[in-house]
């Protein structure tokens, strides 16, 4: 085999070979669905494992399918670019969430680094910098740095990451969940800590406001649950789905839970189990069985979407019966989001985001790519 090899580059090999294992090894972390004027399904902001903050117009990738091939090869192959992009963190970013709604709202985001950060939605949607030259172009108007603390002869511990995120615009609150066990209540017009909780024995994998009450609810490595309230920063109901199911010897950390809309049922995955309970009487009404562990967790009305270690969307109802499975893209996945039109997208392991249209039908796949 002959080849000329005098104009080879092997520092562009390299460097070819290392950004395709990044793009085929990365992980979307979190999925949520941006404002939009009209209430459609139109864009996608997604946290992703090297730090990246990015957000994918749904109908520009619907268009780009050619009739009668398949969407997810299809969108893979095609490289679907991003409409906006955001240097986030340094290392993965965890969460995203929207504090606010439509033109006023802040995009947010936490990551490995410890910090918060937040961006004016509108001027990331407007701006008019060519995307291969985003990454710094809009600055954040918000950036909460989690403290380091101190150990003995004046030690600092490393900086705790965060791991989850919550928002109460009304109370001008962010909660955060963090690696250092313990829940911190941030005031956004002051950028500093308005309260801090603390009860958890390991760290915090999951967080979300129950606003109709001034309470959190915290999901930890310790394989509980915990109910706060807002006001003294006092644990008042401690959750415990292995204790209740009477696992001995089985430690299962709650990696997700989730609120419905009246905020009165609250879903809890712990391991293979997904538990779903009524707050008002502090009562477990279902307990379901997973094949694999379950890592993200939605109320759609009286049903609820989950996601796990498989590559399958799972609803069942509220009384623990399946009532469908649906295969979607990512071999394992971190994030399920749903959108009031009944649109969902999942996200998780090899960069790969599945949009779902209300029917179970596949919209488009496309894999997420930094810049």
């Amino acid at each position: 085999m002959c080849g000329d090899s005098t104009n080879w580059d092997e520092d562009a090999y390299r460097k070819s070979i290392l950004k395709e294992r990044e793009i085929l090894t990365g992980t979307v972390f979190r999925t949520v669905w941006g404002p939009s004027k009209d209430g459609s399904p139109d864009t996608i902001v997604i946290a992703s494992s090297d730090g990246s903050i990015t957000s994918y117009s749904i109908p520009s990738c619907i268009s780009k399918l050619p009739l009668g091939l398949s969407n997810s090869k299809v969108q893979q192959l095609l490289g679907i670019e991003p409409d906006g992009f955001l240097y986030g963190h340094d290392g993965p970013a965890y969460d995203v969430k929207f504090y606010g709604g439509n033109e006023d709202a802040l995009l947010l985001s936490c990551g490995d680094d410890g910090r918060i950060c937040g961006w004016r939605w509108k001027e990331f949607t407007e701006s008019k910098v060519p995307i291969n030259l985003q990454g710094n172009h809009v600055k954040p108007v918000l950036d909460l740095g989690n403290h380091q603390h101190k150990g003995p002869w004046g030690a600092l511990s490393p900086v705790p990451e965060n791991n989850a995120i919550a928002v109460d615009p009304q109370g001008g609150a962010i909660f955060s969940a963090a690696g250092d066990s313990c829940a911190y209540c941030w005031d956004v017009e002051s950028s500093s800590i308005k309260m801090v909780f603390k009860g958890h024995s390991d760290y915090l994998h999951c967080i979300v406001a129950r606003n109709s009450t001034n309470q959190i609810v915290t999901g930890s490595e310790d394989g509980t649950a915990r109910i706060w309230d807002c006001k003294s920063g006092k644990c008042i109901k401690v959750i415990d789905p292995v204790k209740d199911k009477q696992l001995k010897g089985v430690i299962s950390c709650v990696s997700c839970i989730t609120l419905d809309a009246s905020e009165s049922w609250l879903a809890c995955g712990s391991g293979q189990n997904l538990s779903v309970w009524n707050l008002p009487t502090s009562e477990c009404v279902s307990t379901i069985s997973s094949y694999s562990p379950i890592q993200d967790v939605v109320f759609d009305n009286n049903q609820i979407l989950a996601v796990g270690a498989e590559p399958v969307l799972n609803r069942f109802d509220i009384n623990g019966m399946t009532l469908s499975q649906i295969q979607c893209a990512p071999r394992s996945a971190f994030s399920v989001s749903l959108h009031p039109s009944g649109v969902i997208s999942v996200g998780g392991y090899g960069g790969l985001v599945d949009v779902i249209s209300q029917f179970g039908s596949h919209l488009c796949t496309f894999c997420c790519q930094g810049l």
